[in-house]
């Protein structure tokens, strides 16, 4: 990475402002997924160890730009600092007096503000609010990945008026995504899920010029085979995209790999018949929900002889176990090439889940924090929060 790192700052003694993407889960009061709280900790511990004052600064769901109680950021607070080991003293303003009393008591630990979406500025890029929120700190360190592809005042506004640097999570991320786009080992192997080839039509393109494989599944792989003429029953098709699929067949030849059979049932529900047809016999009145057993061979067999491999995406409606297998064999092949030495990536969003689902997390290479910001990573768009930081 080319940007400037905490780790090239002199941090002791310092007041220091952490975007951190702490957008976590929760139920009850609870949070229900700590994988986010737990990427950070080590930009947290490297600030403490050198003597810093760090606060803390996220989003948590979708407050509508003032005070909302659901969106109180104190369930994080108390899962942080069981996971930390250290005082988290959580304050109710993310902005005020109050910040910089906090920062100046001696108990240790970190101070965690309130959600950065309790306030309009934030989304809007407020000069404003940049200016409160950067008031109390003499640097910045953005370890928010995942919210990276957004111009806001906790991503850029603040990094424009202070001494700024990527965190250490934020650092890796980038680190992984450039390996995998600019020089991997080869062979490369990448695989697409989803539902929509609109929402990855950029990504396609991007990795069709990069991979030597390029594996898609889910349910955009219909506009594809419509695209070749096959029927495809109930199956979810994009209309206004089957030209573009065409044209990246025809260019892409025998690096582009779909599906040979899928399975289909009435619906898209727990206890609906399913079958598994070949993609040239899927029948009227069905819809393809999961790529079949025969697919999750041929995917296996390129994703086993793969030295890179990134993976965005379920290859079915993972969530409803008559139609995760494809999501589970491939998130396994992944999985086990990882052991036998290839580098691997999940870029974030649902393959995440599915992987956590499955328990095979600590089995893969990087699993991103970031979905979309990933996702836009690798479409070759510029990243506000990360095309704002100093270049080393």
């Amino acid at each position: 990475m080319n940007k400037k790192s905490v780790r090239d700052l002199d941090v002791g003694d310092k007041r220091v402002l952490v975007r951190v993407d702490f957008n976590v889960p929760v139920k009850d009061g609870e949070v229900t997924d700590d994988t986010r709280i737990r990427r950070a900790l080590p930009t947290i511990q490297h600030l403490l160890s050198e003597g810093a004052r760090p606060a803390l600064i996220s989003h948590l769901g979708r407050p509508k730009g003032e005070p909302d109680p659901k969106y109180s950021m104190d369930p994080v607070a108390r899962r942080l600092e069981e996971l930390l080991g250290e005082p988290v003293k959580k304050l109710d303003t993310a902005v005020g007096p109050e910040v910089g009393e906090a920062l100046e008591g001696t108990g240790g630990g970190v101070v965690l503000l309130e959600n950065s979406r309790f306030y309009a500025g934030e989304t809007k890029n407020d000069a404003g609010f940049s200016e409160e929120l950067a008031g109390p700190f003499d640097l910045y360190v953005n370890d928010a990945f995942g919210a990276a592809h957004r111009a806001h005042a906790t991503t850029v506004g603040v990094a424009e008026r202070l001494p700024a640097a990527a965190g250490l999570l934020m650092e890796a991320e980038i680190d992984y995504l450039d390996g995998v786009l600019q020089d991997p080992e080869r062979p490369f192997v990448a695989i697409l899920g989803g539902v929509k080839v609109s929402d990855k039509l950029g990504v396609i393109e991007s990795l069709l010029g990069v991979a030597d494989s390029l594996l898609i599944g889910g349910a955009m792989c219909f506009t594809f085979f419509k695209a070749q003429g096959y029927e495809i029953g109930n199956s979810l098709v994009e209309e206004d995209y089957m030209q573009e699929a065409k044209r990246l067949t025809d260019e892409a030849g025998e690096r582009l790999v779909l599906p040979t059979d899928v399975v289909v049932a009435d619906a898209m529900e727990e206890d609906a018949g399913t079958q598994t047809v070949p993609v040239s016999g899927i029948p009227s009145g069905k819809m393809g929900l999961d790529i079949g057993p025969e697919s999750v061979e041929v995917f296996r067999d390129k994703i086993s002889g793969a030295k890179t491999i990134f993976w965005n995406g379920p290859m079915g409606v993972f969530e409803i176990d008559a139609f995760a297998k494809g999501t589970e064999g491939v998130a396994k092949a992944v999985a086990e090439a990882s052991g036998g030495g290839a580098t691997s990536v999940i870029g974030g969003g649902d393959s995440v889940a599915a992987v956590n689902k499955l328990g095979l997390d600590d089995q893969m290479g990087h699993i991103s924090t970031g979905g979309g910001a990933s996702l836009e990573y690798v479409e070759g768009k510029e990243l506000p929060g990360v095309a704002v930081l100093p270049d080393r």
